[in-house]
């Protein structure tokens, strides 16, 4: 019998825990994970099987770039001829894809019948239930005869905390020769399912006959990819856990108000927004295009005392001088050509609110002198009138231009910089926070699928590493850009492939691979300087994390930080002036 225990939540209904106990009975035939699945079945319609899957279950995708388990399998291929399959707790191979006709099979029984649809039905029946018997079984590994009955099947169990997580199977070997009645038997066999027996003898002649000793380092061997697989899965878990715990520490959010990111920069950003959302003072925000500085101000005004009054926003390059001069301050009638009547500025409509000077390094000069006199004593006067009004404006100004070296050339004044620079706040750009890059994207992409009443869209692997490797100039408003172009040349796929990217994106990096490789000289000082080059860009790619770049580059941390060490590619020596250029 199985137990389950559900709890709801005011978000809806949550599988929190699943308690499983199964009384072993010789009638009994469904093993804990069908009665798993036959549940999950029941509320599918609430709790996708997919969520259950994701909170407590290995990352099978993952174990494919694990340079160990690569590394054992090469070895059991060449020295057994076998190969591995790792299997799940509901039996299903994780690792083959009937699709893939480019897989080479290191064993002959596998190469002459998985391509066949009644072998691939004989080989993964036959997995399956090795899978339950190591399930149901207390020991380490089993070996359970194939599904022709001459070969076996060696599975090694896969369990976390005594919990049942999956098995690797590694098919096939014999370990005594075979008669000629058991192939009779086999061949029969595979002849009555519509298979070619001759070449299913000509496969089953090629199996080796492994001794006792052989069976041995077989089985320990099967045991080692396991253990490593819980290994991987142990130290992925404790890690996750381990960042949880610090973000909960930290207070980290992925979001305030309307701007998105986990990243350090935005992190100190959201801690800079909430010392100030209780000031009146003025605010500079300065960042590149596109990089949101009109939403930093939006969620300025809307967590200020002010935020029951009126939000103003006005582009400063946007209007010309006399047109900006009206826009600001308004104008009596009769001021200018077409003036038909008084009109209230900018200023006059903010009063007890914010006011956005979005682009004040495009202000003139005499604009900046008007801009000063009414941040200093808070009155101005209309164009083309004589009479002073008192105003309670809290201005927040941005720009993408270097204020101070426009000071230094004359072209803004100081005294108004350090006016409105009371407080500073710097927006860093995408290219320098690309870890909410995904963030971004799963929310630009869930957003746009809602609105345009699309299936949710997932990302091909090489797709993402394009959009992660491109530089984003024009930072989130590109982003969100091509995030739309996307929806819409995707349609009703649901799978973006790399194909589907602008061509600026796919094509971003790959000049640059084979740049500046030498041709001529030494072989050993040029693959030492493409070494150089990989870890200096992977570094900053991965935002100088080495646990991922050494996984990356197939090599253990600590070699690679004795690579990083000999090469002087410290991250504080690439931050000085001029150290990029002598890398």
């Amino acid at each position: 019998m199985a137990g389950i225990l559900v709890y709801f939540t005011d978000l809806g209904v949550g599988v929190l825990t699943v308690y499983l106990s199964i009384t072993h009975r010789t009638h009994t035939k469904k093993s804990g994970c069908q009665y798993i699945g036959t549940f999950c079945s029941m509320i599918g319609q609430f709790v996708p099987i997919g969520q259950l899957e994701n909170a407590t279950m290995i990352n099978w995708e993952e174990l494919k770039h694990i340079h160990v388990i690569r590394k054992l399998e090469a070895i059991l291929a060449q020295w057994f001829h076998t190969d591995i399959f790792f299997v799940d707790e509901r039996g299903q191979v994780r690792n083959y894809d009937p699709l893939d006709r480019q897989r080479e099979f290191k064993n002959p029984l596998t190469a002459n019948l998985l391509p066949k649809d009644r072998g691939r039905e004989w080989v993964l029946k036959s997995i399956a239930e090795a899978n339950e018997k190591i399930f149901k079984s207390d020991q380490p590994h089993l070996s359970i005869p194939g599904p022709a009955g001459v070969e076996n099947i060696v599975v090694s169990r896969i369990s976390v905390d005594q919990d049942f997580l999956g098995s690797v199977c590694a098919y096939s070997y014999i370990d005594a020769q075979i008669t000629d009645d058991q192939k009779s038997q086999a061949r029969a066999a595979v002849e009555a399912a519509g298979m070619d027996g001759e070449l299913f003898d000509a496969a089953l002649s090629r199996l080796k006959v492994l001794s006792p000793g052989e069976k041995r380092y077989f089985y320990a061997l099967v045991d080692l990819v396991a253990q490593e697989i819980v290994t991987f899965h142990t130290e992925i878990s404790k890690r996750e856990e381990r960042i949880n715990a610090l973000n909960n520490q930290l207070g980290n959010r992925y979001s305030y108000d309307s701007m998105i990111g986990k990243s350090k920069p935005m992190q100190e950003l959201y801690s800079m927004l909430d010392k100030i959302r209780n000031s009146e003072s003025t605010v500079l925000v300065q960042g590149e295009n596109g990089t949101g500085k009109e939403l930093i101000a939006r969620a300025i005004h809307y967590n200020s005392p002010r935020k029951e009054s009126q939000f103003v926003t006005v582009n400063c390059s946007a209007f010309n001088e006399n047109l900006l001069d009206s826009e600001l301050f308004g104008h009596v009638k009769g001021a200018f050509t077409g003036a038909i009547k008084d009109k209230k500025g900018l200023f006059e409509v903010a009063d007890r609110g914010t006011l956005f000077l979005d682009e004040i390094g495009d202000m003139s000069p005499t604009m900046q002198v008007k801009l000063l006199r009414v941040l200093q004593e808070g009155t101005f006067t209309y164009v083309g009138g004589t009479e002073q009004r008192k105003v309670d404006v809290r201005v927040v100004a941005a720009t993408n231009r270097d204020l101070k070296e426009m000071i230094e050339m004359g072209t803004f004044r100081e005294d108004l910089y350090y006016r409105i620079n009371v407080i500073n706040l710097v927006v860093p750009p995408l290219r320098d926070r690309k870890e909410d890059i995904p963030i971004l994207v799963d929310h630009f992409v869930s957003r746009g699928c809602k609105e345009k009443s699309l299936p949710m869209k997932s990302f091909a692997k090489r797709a993402m590493e394009k959009i992660f490797d491109y530089t984003w100039p024009g930072n989130i408003r590109e982003l969100e850009n091509e995030m739309e172009r996307v929806l819409v040349l995707s349609g009703d796929e649901v799978r973006v492939s790399v194909d589907l990217l602008s061509q600026r994106i796919r094509d971003f990096g790959e000049q640059s691979k084979v740049q500046g490789v030498r041709v001529a000289g030494k072989l050993k000082d040029a693959l030492e300087e493409l070494e150089k080059t990989m870890i200096r860009e992977g570094l900053r790619r991965t935002n100088w994390n080495k646990s991922r770049l050494a996984k990356e580059l197939g090599i253990s941390r600590a070699g690679l930080i004795m690579k990083v060490e000999k090469y002087g590619l410290d991250k504080r020596k690439l931050a000085r002036p001029g150290a990029g250029e002598a890398a």
